[in-house]
């Protein structure tokens, strides 16, 4: 047994509550992030190492969570295969999409210097977080990743250009996809090699496109890159969102914990994947928006769940929404740390 409640159940090991972290975390919920955005751009933040690392750090400090995840974004892939992006207006765009370019292939240039500043970010945090708190670091899925790379934009998550483009060309997809796979894997092993504890592959439109089209194009690729970490001995969490009953096609070959979205109820998960995999989320963040009535309610399935079941960490369904109260996020954490979980 560690200092990490975090650690010690991704391992397996029995403790006397789930942990607790929320993926966006370190975001627009929090006022002390509010605060730094109104003196720094999004971008510069991600940039400038010790900024991230302030940022990656404040949920720790302001909502007293179990484990902090690196401050970064997805989008810094499709940069370091020297595609252009801006953060300016309602999201990140490309400068140029996939979508609007002849020869996509060629078009992407190998830049894995644009990730160093992410590497000197985890430096400063590891200096700095507390000991008992590990670092998760993290990218895309490849869906998820190519999706934006394609497309261009964010503000339309259907993504329109794109799915009949996989249709249209399966083969260069699938070469854009190992480009993606490829530079994905450097990025994650140099964020073991500078020593986060865990990492979590965001696959956030998992749900965008039929079951075997996805497991036909894109699984071979998330194995590739958490087997890679696995390899290192880091403990890998998937999230599938929207995956439905895909699901079926997780298991303890592909990754250590499965992050479930609000979807599918987690003893229903948990019959699929079997006991051995370590599960993760499930709580629907739109509940926080509404009253702390709705959400005693809602955490009572998950405190049920959670006495029954030590092989689970409490998190969303997905990341926090930027309009929930930050009194609510307290809340529920506070619920989590402090009822009785029968173990």
């Amino acid at each position: 047994m560690t200092n990490s409640i975090f650690l010690d159940t991704i391992n397996g090991i029995k403790r006397e509550r789930p942990p607790v972290w929320f993926m966006r975390q370190a975001g627009r919920v929090l006022p002390s992030y509010m605060k730094l955005r109104e003196s720094h751009g999004f971008k510069h933040m991600m940039e400038d190492p010790k900024l991230a690392a302030e940022v990656t750090l404040l949920p720790i400090h302001d909502l007293g969570v179990d484990a902090a995840i690196l401050f970064s974004d997805i989008l810094v892939i499709p940069e370091a295969l020297g595609m252009e992006l801006s953060f300016e207006g309602k999201g990140p765009t490309f400068k140029t999409a996939l979508k609007d370019v002849e020869d996509p292939l060629h078009f992407l240039t190998d830049m894995p210097e644009r990730l160093e500043h992410i590497y000197k970010a985890i430096d400063v945090i590891l200096a700095t977080k507390p000991a008992e708190i590990p670092l998760i670091g993290f990218c895309g899925g490849p869906l998820t990743t190519l999706c934006y790379m394609f497309q261009g934009f964010s503000q339309n998550l259907n993504f329109p250009d794109f799915v009949p483009a996989i249709y249209r060309d399966k083969a260069t997809m699938k070469k854009l996809v190992t480009r993606i796979t490829e530079m994905s894997i450097h990025y994650a092993l140099k964020q073991v090699e500078h020593g986060v504890q865990a990492f979590q592959l965001f696959e956030t439109h998992a749900g965008l496109i039929p079951i075997e089209l996805y497991k036909e194009v894109f699984l071979p690729s998330v194995k590739a890159i958490l087997g890679a970490v696995r390899a290192k001995g880091v403990k890998t969490i998937y999230l599938p969102k929207g995956l439905g009953t895909g699901i079926n096609m997780v298991n303890y070959d592909l990754c250590d914990c499965v992050s479930v979205d609000w979807q599918t109820p987690l003893h229903e998960v948990r019959s699929i994947v079997g006991e051995d995999m370590i599960l993760q989320g499930n709580f629907d963040p739109r509940v926080l928006l509404a009253d702390k009535n709705a959400i005693d309610q809602q955490f009572e399935y998950h405190l049920n769940y959670g006495r029954k079941d030590h092989k689970w960490i409490f998190n969303l369904g997905h990341g926090l929404l930027p309009e929930i109260p930050v009194e609510n996020v307290k809340y529920l954490i506070d619920k989590v740390k402090t009822s009785d979980w029968g173990r």
